[in-house]
């Protein structure tokens, strides 16, 4: 980028594309109501006690290569406007509340909307010996490039939590063939999973661990009675946490060594860096699931980090009691516009007369 311009540059009219900073404006930084106070409370209020919106979803099953299937909830917009992907967290489904409350944005814009089920997550056991883990990336190319081939708009993917971490490995991975997407948002994602594993393995982030395993245990005995000796029965049974979970059942299930080689490669950290798809990492620094004191300092140009005092894990709930779950969706949707309109307006710069000679001339003094 360009710090200074020779005086033939600041006295024309034309943008010039490779030399302008066109940062994404910074919209509002969410503050918790002062009824809310603490990471715990501002995680589990909006999440249990604020009102949903209602959505009319359209449900889609798509048959896998694999043989099995995953279930992807709709809602249908006016057509040639944008989609918005979003890909759920741990145990989450359409029913979660960021789900509601954003689909009911995308709804009230007439954009279209697609919440994908993950394996085992929509309410129907999965067929294949196979659960989703946070490391997911393949399956998160999937969706999205048959999302992209029946889009004619805009196609933006938002993801959450475990969903979040899967969206950005995808995004790293994938590099520029990743933006088939236009824009992308990461909420609360457990950027760094061993970290994040030791904050729910200890005092009351014990909570969280315990309802995930109250619906993850259940899920995998059912696995056993399809797939006999697929794990070890007793040894899931006897998992406490998710370190001991994971171990047993999501690393040797998708393919890695065990918890720690999962945590490590799975980890969203390590491909910060590679994105090129402008992407927003929105983490609040009091998240019980993830200590704000090991948030990644730096990522790729393309990355906006934005990491509020507040906030919780997913929850960043607004207004007067009992609250509301609106400021998440803005948030998201205010994102996806701001990098429309920066896109855009570089695309139209670069098809000014002269543009790219005088941008050369300013580059090299």
């Amino acid at each position: 980028m360009c710090r200074s311009r020779p005086a033939s540059c600041r006295r024309t009219s034309i943008r010039l594309p490779a030399c302008t900073d066109l940062t994404l404006p910074t919209l509002s930084i969410y503050t918790a109501p002062l009824w809310l106070p603490g990471g715990h409370l501002q995680t589990m209020f909006p999440a249990v006690a604020i009102a949903k919106p209602a959505v009319a979803f359209r449900r889609e099953r798509w048959e896998t290569q694999d043989g099995d299937f995953v279930d992807v909830d709709f809602v249908d917009g006016e057509p040639g406007q944008p989609l918005v992907v979003l890909f759920h967290g741990l145990e989450g489904s359409s029913a979660s509340h960021y789900a509601r409350a954003l689909m009911a944005a995308v709804a009230a814009r007439g954009w279209s909307g697609a919440v994908p089920h993950f394996r085992g997550c929509s309410g129907e056991p999965n067929r294949a010996p196979r659960f989703y883990h946070s490391g997911d990336a393949n399956e998160v190319d999937w969706i999205v490039r048959r999302l992209r081939a029946r889009t004619q708009g805009k196609l933006y993917a938002a993801g959450v939590s475990l969903g979040g971490n899967a969206l950005l490995r995808w995004l790293g991975e994938s590099q520029h063939q990743a933006e088939i997407v236009d824009a992308a948002v990461a909420v609360s994602a457990p950027l760094d999973l061993a970290r994040g594993g030791e904050a729910l393995s200890s005092g009351i982030n014990m909570v969280y661990t315990r309802m995930f395993l109250k619906t993850l245990k259940p899920k995998c005995l059912a696995k056993l009675e399809q797939f006999p000796g697929l794990f070890e029965r007793d040894a899931l049974l006897d998992a406490r946490d998710l370190y001991a979970f994971d171990n047993v059942v999501t690393a040797p299930l998708h393919g890695y060594r065990d918890t720690d080689d999962y945590w490590n490669r799975a980890s969203a950290r390590h491909v910060l860096g590679d994105i090129t798809v402008p992407t927003l990492v929105l983490n609040a620094r009091n998240d019980p699931f993830l200590p704000g004191k090991y948030l990644p300092a730096s990522a790729a140009h393309a990355v906006t980090l934005e990491y509020p005092a507040q906030g919780g894990h997913v929850g960043f709930a607004v207004g007067n009691p009992p609250g509301r779950l609106d400021w998440l969706p803005r948030r998201i949707l205010g994102f996806f516009d701001a990098a429309t309109a920066k896109r855009e307006a570089t695309h139209n710069a670069t098809r000014a007369p002269g543009g790219d000679e005088l941008c050369e001339a300013a580059a090299h003094g």
